[in-house]
């Protein structure tokens, strides 16, 4: 129980307050004085509890009519049942955690594996949070200096953005919410998976990597270019990582209108994507210009966010051995789908990518709504980097991008969005 009115309980159903912070074996009476059940109770007082108010914590046998009879005794004594996530929300609101943190707690609780747990207790513990405190706080600095050169723009003549050199200043703010952003996207695909895109041109074997990778005869296979016309979805788990596979159909020029129809699906789970794994055939001729052309402008589009990875198929057919390679052109696996060489290496990328590592560390367990946050914050930074803006339209861009930060944390969240995050929580946690 959490509240004012928890004192008060207490003294009904136990007899009166525990030793604070120290845990009492007690007996649960009904109105009459009779035995409800024998338990361990235990009291903290405001502020230092996890809602930041009065906290009574009873702990008794878990038969469901005990349970009840005690529950109905709370009640009758002014007690009412938690709304969901409502001990989590007084948290937030008593300032005894952030909104981030808060939500951390649900995804501890719903964590999938190991690393989606350790993911969601470094949320939890406050390390996503500082990391975006960082951030926001160089911000903060830049901004004073914006509004200082608005307020006094004739102060003994002194520029105040050239004097402490602001578009450095701003790159390295920039630099900071990229890194944050990499940990963030890394612990997003932790909690809701790694949607993977397989593309590249015709018959490179996207559609044999898919059944290796699945385990089953998933998409068709044939030796006839342009088999897929369609995407092919597939979800796999992966030392508890959830990734969805999607298999595209090849880009490549072409006026045939069902195959040019697949290929614009391609494009929009191109743009829908965590990760592209571009495929191509370790026999294929080079120079092949209507292939590539066609598939580098599809590449050219995506976000610079979105991760890339080089996989080399086919190296059944030309007696290479299975490899991983990490050269200027990025990661790159040379493997066989139909053999299974080298499918192993492409596991353990996925893994990585996805924030499967190790020991997970530096990666947070983030959600979209923090991603979406960290990229509105960087495109109000991009704006403000670009030429040289008045200051007054410099200010606004800083002021939009450290709303953006403080929108994760809960410094600036409307109350719909609250509402929104802890009615998702069990009840009353």
């Amino acid at each position: 129980m959490s509240g004012p009115g928890a004192a008060w309980v207490a003294e009904g159903i136990i007899g009166g307050l525990p030793s604070e912070r120290q845990a009492s074996l007690r007996t649960f009476r009904d109105s009459d004085g009779g035995a409800l059940d024998i338990g361990v109770a235990l009291w903290f007082a405001g502020p230092r509890s996890f809602t930041g108010e009065d906290v009574l914590e009873l702990h008794g046998h878990g038969g469901p009519v005990v349970l009840r009879g005690v529950l109905e005794r709370c009640v009758a004594l002014g007690a009412r049942l938690a709304e969901p996530g409502e001990f989590t929300r007084r948290a937030f609101v008593n300032d005894r955690i952030d909104l981030a943190q808060a939500e951390a707690i649900a995804d501890l609780i719903d964590a999938a594996s190991e690393q989606a747990a350790r993911g969601a207790l470094r949320s939890l513990s406050g390390e996503f949070s500082a990391a975006v405190d960082r951030v926001a706080d160089a911000l903060l600095d830049l901004r004073i200096l914006v509004e200082a050169t608005l307020d006094f723009p004739e102060e003994d003549g002194v520029d105040f953005l050239a004097e402490s050199d602001a578009l450095q200043r701003l790159g390295n703010v920039r630099s900071e919410l990229a890194a944050v952003f990499r940990a963030a996207r890394q612990g997003s695909a932790l909690r809701e998976g790694l949607v993977v895109v397989l593309t590249g041109a015709p018959n490179v074997g996207k559609s044999s990597l898919l059944n290796r990778l699945a385990g089953d005869e998933v998409a068709i296979v044939t030796e006839h270019p342009g088999t897929t016309r369609d995407t092919v979805r597939q979800t796999i788990v992966v030392e508890g990582l959830p990734i969805h596979l999607v298999d595209t159909a090849g880009l490549r020029d072409s006026d045939d209108p069902v195959e040019q129809l697949g290929m614009q699906r391609t494009r929009d789970a191109l743009a829908r994507a965590d990760l592209v794994v571009s495929v191509r055939a370790a026999d294929a001729v080079a120079g092949d210009a209507t292939v590539s052309t066609v598939a580098a402008r599809a590449l050219e589009a995506l976000p610079a966010s979105v991760a890339r990875l080089q996989v080399v198929n086919k190296i059944d057919l030309t007696g290479e051995a299975a490899a991983e390679l990490d050269g200027e052109g990025g990661w790159t696996i040379r493997l066989s789908a139909r053999t299974g060489e080298g499918i192993d290496r492409l596991r353990a990328a996925l893994l990585w990518l996805g924030g499967q590592t190790e020991t997970g560390e530096g990666v947070f367990l983030a959600r979209t709504r923090h991603l979406a946050a960290l990229q509105a914050a960087e495109r109000h930074l991009a704006s403000a980097a670009e030429g040289r803006l008045p200051a007054d339209l410099l200010a606004e861009e800083l002021r939009l991008a450290h709303e953006a930060l403080g929108s994760i944390v809960g410094r600036v969240t409307p109350d719909a969005l609250l509402g929104e995050i802890f009615g998702r929580f069990c009840i009353g946690k």
